[in-house]
This record gives structure tokens, sequence and C-alpha cells, in this order.
């Protein structure tokens, strides 16, 4: 389970991202598309293109870890809009998503 509180950090591509890739795909995401370094505490969410899978990448100050959530049934039916790549979400968004 994912810690979180009111004041961790998160944020969530907006666009789904290739399941394929695992952490140094993620970590290369978010450094050349999102311009972020993912080393920085942050949380960061990303959506596969069924909307069935969710990644949370995380570095904790001495590596990074990937948290995975996929669907037994139905999809995700609510994922954040906007027009930027990636926007805030608050913990208790990010865990209304998971609790699908």
């Amino acid at each position: 389970m994912i810690h979180l509180t009111e004041r961790t950090q998160i944020l969530v591509a907006i666009a789904p991202v290739d399941f394929r890739r695992q952490i140094n795909g993620l970590i290369a995401l978010c450094q050349h598309q999102y311009h972020t370094d993912p080393r920085n505490g942050v949380y960061y969410v990303f959506i596969n293109r069924a909307k069935t899978m969710i990644r949370v990448l995380q570095h904790d100050g001495s590596g990074y870890w990937v948290a995975t959530k996929r669907l037994s049934r139905g999809k995700y039916l609510w994922w954040p809009n906007s027009q930027s790549p990636m926007t805030g979400l608050s913990a208790s968004q990010l865990m209304k998503i998971l609790k699908k």
C-alpha cells in the first residue's frame, strides 16, 4: 500500500503511457517529456491506454519504487483532464481513484 498524506506531492500524467515501460522508461519520461526530476520525492502517477492499470513512480532517497494496480474487472472511469501534460492531485483524490 502506498503511504499518502495531505502533504504528499502528486503529479499525474494526463495522457496514457505505454506500460511496456518499466522503471527506467518512466524515469526517462519524467525527465525528457515532462521536464521534471523524478528524484524529487514527488509521486508520479500514470495510466495505461486501456484505463485498466495505474502505475506510481517515486524515489525515496535511496532508490525508485514502482507500484502497479491492475483492475480485475472494469476500467478507471475518471482521470484528470488538463491542458498541461501533468497536473497536481491531492492524496485524497488519488486514493479515490485507486479504490475504484
